[in-house]
């Protein structure tokens, strides 16, 4: 387990002299104005490029599941200048353009009632984040997507997912943890985390500079790591396996230094990820959090220059006999155009179209397979979560699993991929992976996290694809009941050059 960080003498000499402004990053000015309502309240808002509008929030509804009552959607209606539109709050959810500006929700209130309402300091009923039309959402060429690996290669949350509730997916009224940041699930230890942008550390460990003691949102922990940029945004960056050594409180960094190793210490729950969450003042006064999934998305777009992302989200967590909608219109096309969706279903059936309903009358946690096509001939998958608790045992957890692999991007036939996994919610029986090209089946064993922190909790093994294409790779667990946990991955290997 990685321990605080001592870097001798000269180190100590940076934690006892304020930072100069010579030390701090380049300024840089946010390219929106954020405000924060009340139902019925309205303000005048002057955006980046000099003009003014007018902005109400008009009403809030916002729906929770019935098995541990977490809000699951929340939508409002805003008016801009007199134009009514209406907006879903974060899930993946991306500004939208209404008018003469873009504009996007990313919290509202009833995620403080049984959350935590420190993570985003907001007192009124909803935030909201507004940009001229034509403006990005941050500086080109000023944030990197602080990974080096595919997107969502692995279980991904976003902001204000409901996960964690209680220590696992379980029924029942309690406090739940709302996702205020961002989580990157990958490989322990082999994922390069990296600056997203110019920055000051200003925290390594439990060592923090003296000018950022007091007053800011910096929480010191082992495997925690804050950089501030020019914009005066904190970053944290958690659960790393290992800390570069040039990372030391008082250094002046580039973006794309490397910062680490992905892992899973501090409180990770035992699966491996970064937990990456920006924050900043708020129109409350208060620290909190500054969504940034469409600052992620739009780096990712820049620097990998994909030509689809299928994206099949938010996560679902149901009774059995229950109905959910399966939406994946929230992914994207370079050209503007989907040509086609497909729902690869558990029971081996398929459906077309963006959405569909489907009934689950067993608990598990199923994994529904996206599949998206443009007229190009490429493709892109991603997968919907859908945790179906017991009706007749609701004191049971609902059995989970995490798979990654790695590498993700660059993988030529032959090569050597290294698959992991761990079990949640039980320990008894075996996962069985399928790699989706005909080879035999392989059965591993991880610890069922016993012990959350456990260097050898994931349960490793390889293995070669032997032609070019894209690959679903499917793992399942069944416990002690007989209920199934199943995962899915993508893998794509490229053609020989």
């Amino acid at each position: 387990m990685i321990r605080t960080l001592i870097f001798g003498s000269l180190l100590l000499c940076f934690l006892v002299l304020p930072v100069r402004a010579a030390d701090l990053p380049s300024p840089l000015k946010p390219m929106f104005h954020v405000v924060d309502l009340d139902i019925g309240e309205a303000t005048e808002v002057m955006l980046g490029d000099g003009s003014k509008v007018r902005v109400k929030l008009v009403d809030l509804k916002e729906s929770r599941d019935d098995v541990c009552f977490a809000v699951r959607s929340a939508e409002v209606t805003v008016e801009v200048n007199g134009q009514s539109c209406k907006l879903v709050s974060a899930t993946y959810h991306l500004p939208q353009t209404v008018g003469e500006l873009q504009i996007d929700c990313p919290i509202t209130r009833g995620y403080n009632e049984n959350g935590t309402p420190s993570f985003w300091g907001l007192d009124k009923a909803a935030r909201l984040r507004l940009w001229p039309a034509k403006s990005p959402w941050l500086q080109p060429g000023t944030f990197l997507y602080p990974v080096k690996q595919k997107w969502m290669a692995s279980d991904t949350q976003m902001a204000n997912e409901p996960v964690h509730v209680d220590g696992g997916d379980r029924a029942g009224k309690r406090k739940i943890y709302y996702h205020s940041g961002l989580d990157i699930g990958g490989s322990e230890g082999l994922v390069e985390v990296i600056a997203a942008t110019d920055s000051l550390v200003v925290s390594v460990g439990e060592v923090v500079l003296e000018d950022h003691k007091r007053d800011t949102p910096v929480a010191p922990r082992y495997d925690v790591v804050y950089l501030l940029d020019g914009r005066g945004w904190y970053y944290r960056y958690s659960h790393l396996k290992e800390i570069d050594k040039q990372i030391v409180p008082g250094r002046l960094i580039t973006q794309g230094d490397r910062i680490g190793l992905l892992g899973k210490e501090g409180g990770s729950g035992g699966w491996s990820h970064l937990h990456f969450e920006i924050s900043s003042r708020q129109p409350s006064g208060k620290w909190g959090t500054q969504e940034g999934y469409a600052f992620l998305r739009e780096a990712y777009l820049h620097q990998y220059k994909p030509q689809l992302l299928a994206l099949a989200r938010p996560h679902h967590f149901i009774w059995a006999g229950d109905s959910v909608t399966l939406d994946g219109s929230l992914s994207w096309s370079a050209t503007g155009k989907i040509a086609g969706y497909q729902w690869q279903l558990t029971d081996g059936s398929k459906a077309d179209g963006s959405s569909l309903m489907r009934t689950y009358a067993k608990p598990g946690r199923y994994s529904e397979i996206l599949r998206v096509t443009d007229a190009a001939g490429n493709v892109s998958y991603d997968f919907a979560v859908v945790i179906v608790a017991d009706r007749d045992h609701p004191e049971r957890h609902v059995p989970s699993i995490h798979a990654n692999y790695y590498p993700t991007t660059d993988i030529k036939p032959g090569a050597d991929i290294t698959f992991r996994v761990r079990t949640f919610n039980t320990s008894t029986g075996k996962e069985l992976w399928d790699f989706g090209d005909g080879s035999e089946k392989v059965e591993v064993h991880s610890d069922g996290n016993r012990k959350s922190l456990a260097p050898d909790g994931y349960a490793v093994t390889t293995h070669r694809y032997q032609r070019p294409g894209d690959y679903v790779v499917k793992v399942t667990h069944t416990d002690e009941f007989g209920v199934t946990a199943t995962g899915h991955l993508h893998v794509h290997v490229d053609a020989p050059q």
